[in-house]
Order: structure tokens, then sequence, then C-alpha cells
């Protein structure tokens, strides 16, 4: 019957399997209950013969370990197959499983049945002896052994108990089919605990495919929104170049284009999804003002602020660019005066926070800084920190005393002491 459920078992190697050493603890968790409970048993009813009769369990517990893995090396090969399947062949399998485990029981005890019997006797004021057919007699106090008549067999005047070979033969079967019961139901119930481990296994790897998808959904849509910026960015800096070369300034949109090489080569030499030190972004965004600093030479004046304790802190990759391309298209190009541009890194209560200010006096400000109908700005930040770091993260930005100022807010990852 076991060949013919096989036929049709799936060979995926992907199949979800309970590890080794959980079938293996299992197993010999079950024999260890099994050896403690004979063991207490025996010293209840005094059975005498402890260290030989612990050495003997000890072994029929170990010949159980060893029985109960064949039959895992059976039901395996059933763990891609449907529930009722594997409650099936666990039921067919379990029957034989006992069989060889309650006759392993009889062989390692076999012995010490009749020695302990006759400590029984003793200990009830009983002799034992065998005749010649090998029958057992115990002797009643006050026979007179061997009986009158002389013949094996007989009662004498005191009175005998006769054991014959046939009912020990008949009881032997039965002691052995009522251990075979019971180390069917022991089996049924190992066969149990191992399906509840492989659903529990299952359970583990759909949470963890599940998680892998999360995770893959999350490093697409973080990906997504990276790449958005980049574009963004060329357009605005081709626009400015184009201004410089109709403007007959080549000198200056030479260093523009050298400058704009540099960035992009770092940007895009990075990992779109990977966190990068505040001290790279800073960097970045240092050679960004740079280039704008060739368009706008008089009225772009840049700060940065970042205290060495916070110069290795993880922030997504050109997390700052679009607020600071806001500054410099809403703050500096309509000023016609000079406009200062701070970027600025601090910890506050255990958080990193990353300010991005000028002190442009421009109009409708805050219409112009709106998430709504405002392409990709503050609106691919405010995706791109959500998508990173979900509702740990926030932005908020406004205008202030002396111009506008945007700031982010996020877990202090990759400094020592707060991670």
């Amino acid at each position: 019957m076991l060949k013919l459920m096989e036929k049709n078992l799936p060979s995926d190697e992907s199949i979800v399997r309970v590890p080794f050493k959980t079938v293996l603890a299992s197993i010999c968790g079950l024999w260890l209950c099994y050896f403690l409970l004979t063991t207490l048993r025996a010293e209840m009813f005094d059975l005498g013969y402890a260290q030989e009769l612990l050495l003997r369990r000890a072994l029929a517990s170990v010949a159980g370990v060893v029985t109960t893995l064949g039959l895992w090396l059976i039901l395996r090969l059933f763990d891609g197959r449907s529930l009722w399947t594997k409650i099936l062949v666990a039921l067919i399998v379990s029957a034989p499983v006992a069989l060889v485990l309650a006759e392993s029981n009889r062989l390692a005890f076999a012995d010490m049945e009749d020695r302990i019997m006759q400590r029984v006797a003793e200990q009830q004021g009983l002799e034992m002896r065998r005749n010649e057919a090998g029958d057992i007699m115990l002797y009643l106090p006050g026979s007179a052994m061997g009986g009158s008549s002389g013949m094996p067999g007989e009662a004498p005047p005191g009175g005998a108990i006769t054991i014959d070979q046939q009912k020990r033969a008949e009881s032997a079967t039965q002691q052995l089919m009522e251990t075979a019961f019971g180390r069917y139901f022991m089996m049924l119930t190992w066969c149990a605990l191992y399906l509840a481990l492989l659903t529990g296994e299952k359970a583990r790897a759909a949470e963890r495919r599940e998680g892998a998808y999360r995770r893959a959904a999350k490093a697409a849509e973080l990906r997504s929104l990276r790449y958005q910026v980049n574009p963004h960015f060329l357009f605005n800096t081709l626009n400015s170049l184009s201004a410089l070369v109709l403007t007959g300034k080549t000198q200056q949109a030479e260093r523009m284009i050298q400058m704009l090489s540099t960035f992009y080569r770092h940007s895009l030499a990075e990992d779109p999804t990977a966190d990068v030190s505040v001290r790279d972004e800073f960097a970045l965004q240092r050679l960004y003002l740079d280039i704008e600093s060739v368009r706008f030479p008089t009225r772009l004046t840049t700060h940065y602020d970042l205290p060495d304790a916070l110069a290795e802190a993880k922030v997504p990759g050109m997390i700052l660019q679009p607020l600071v391309e806001n500054s410099v298209k809403h703050a500096i190009a309509p000023s016609s005066g000079t406009v200062t541009l701070t970027l600025s890194a601090r910890e506050e209560y255990g958080r990193l926070v990353l300010t991005v200010e000028d002190d442009g006096k421009t109009a409708l400000r805050a219409n112009s800084y709106s998430s709504a109908g405002h392409g990709i700005g503050l609106a691919n930040v405010r995706e791109r920190l959500e998508a990173r770091f979900g509702k740990q993260a926030s932005i908020v930005s406004g205008p202030t005393d002396s111009g506008y100022a945007t700031h982010i807010r996020i877990p202090l990852i990759g400094v020592e002491g707060y991670n």
C-alpha cells in the first residue's frame, strides 16, 4: 500500500521539513519519559534487581529511539502530501512498528521473568520449582514437595499451584499483544506530535516567504522612488547648463559638466535601496550645491552643521536631494539677494533630526512646498521615509521667522548606544 501512495509523491526539494535535531529531540524526549515512568513503577512494586532492570530498560529505550527514527523516515516521505494522507500513513505504519517495539521489549526482559517470579514467590512464603514437563510449581506452606505418589504434576497433600507451559505461552502472547497496543498508541502520540511540528514549520515557512515578499515589494518601492530623483535632478541641471551656454558662460558650463559627471558617478554607484552615512549624504548635497553655485555665484551661500558623533548615522541615500532642490528653485532662483542654505543634523530624544533650511523671503512658499501637486519633491521624501521606516519617521515642513525649513525625524541607526 505504501508503494501505491508513494507513486505521486512530490519531488520538489522545497518541501518543508522538520529539522532533524527537532525530530531527534522529540523522540528522545518521548522515550526518556517512558524510561522514567517505568523506572518509577518498578520502584513502587519493588520488583528487585534494580540495577539489572535499569540497564535492560535503558536498552529497550534505546531500541525504541532507533525504531521510532525508522518510523520517522517513512513518515517524512509524505511530508508534502495532504494531512489526511499523513494521518492514514501514521495509522498504518505505527502497527508493525508497535509489534517490533513489543517484541524488543520482550527480548530485553525475557530471562528476568523467572527470576522476578522466584523473588515474588519467596516474598509470599512460597517455593517455586519446575517439574519434568517444564511447568512451574508453586508450593504452599505446609505442603510435602513432590507429592505422596511421587508422580510429577500431582498436587501434594498441602496443595500447590501449577502454571503449565501452554498457559504461560498463551499468557506471554496476550502480554505481547497488550504491550503492542500500548506501543501503538505511544507511536500514534508521537506521530501527532510530529504532524504538529510539521504544521508549525509550514506556518513559519509561510511567514518567512510572506516576509521576503514584503521586503521585495518594499525594496522595489524604494528603488522606484529613488530612481525618480535622478531624472528630476538631471532635468533641472540641464536647464541650468542650457542657460549658461545660451548666455556664453562657457567656462562655467564646462565646470558644471565636470561636477555633474562627478555627482552622477557617486550617486549611481550606490544601491538605490541602501542607507548611507549622514557624512556621505551631506557630501553629495555639497557637490550638488557646488554645481548650482556655478549658476548662482552671488546668490547662493551654504552652511553645514554635522556633529562628529552623528557623522556615521545611517539615512536613505539622496533623501535630502528633493528638499535641497526645492530651496534652490523656490528661494534662491527667484531671489535678487543672497540666500543662505543650511543643512544640519542633530540628535533629539534618541532620534536623528535632519534639517534643510533657507532664509529666502519669496511669496507663496507654503503652497509651492505642499506635497499636493508639487511633483516628486516633498511627496517623494515622505513616501520614501514611510516605505523605509513606516510610522517611525516623520517630516514637517513650514515657514520660519527667517525663511523656510523642513525637518526629517528618523530612528538613529549606526551610532553606538542607539542601535
